[in-house]
């Protein structure tokens, strides 16, 4: 029996949500359905607040619906690359970081060097 995308879809993302809700079952969890494809779990933060973690699972179509098929294997790539990018500007900022403080400091030795001279 041949089924469309969109059931094929729902029956995937169905089955992998089942297996998402029975191992935090099997951890003794609470789990709440909140949506067709999500679940919320209760949780107890390292200071005593509750709160909740919710996991969406979804069977993506792609861009420009569906004509361009969704690539996993691509938007990890896409993510590396923005990680590896975020941690350049953040050395090269730390690197201006560290050359400032240390203009600042030859400034305010200066200063003080012409301070001393001058009493």
């Amino acid at each position: 029996m041949a089924v469309s995308r969109k059931v094929e879809r729902e029956i995937l993302r169905n089955e992998y949500l089942n297996q998402i809700v029975e191992a935090f079952l099997n951890r003794e969890e609470e789990v709440l359905r909140v949506k067709s494809n999500e679940i919320a779990i209760p949780v107890v933060g390292c200071e005593g607040n509750e709160d909740f973690i919710v996991i969406t699972v979804k069977v993506p179509t792609g861009a420009n619906k569906g004509l361009e098929p969704y690539d996993g294997y691509e938007m990890a790539q896409d993510y590396e690359m923005k990680l590896a990018e975020k941690d350049r500007k953040k050395a090269e900022a730390e690197k201006k970081k560290a050359e400032k403080i240390r203009k600042d400091k030859e400034i305010r030795e200066k200063k003080k060097i012409i301070s001393e001279k001058g009493e």
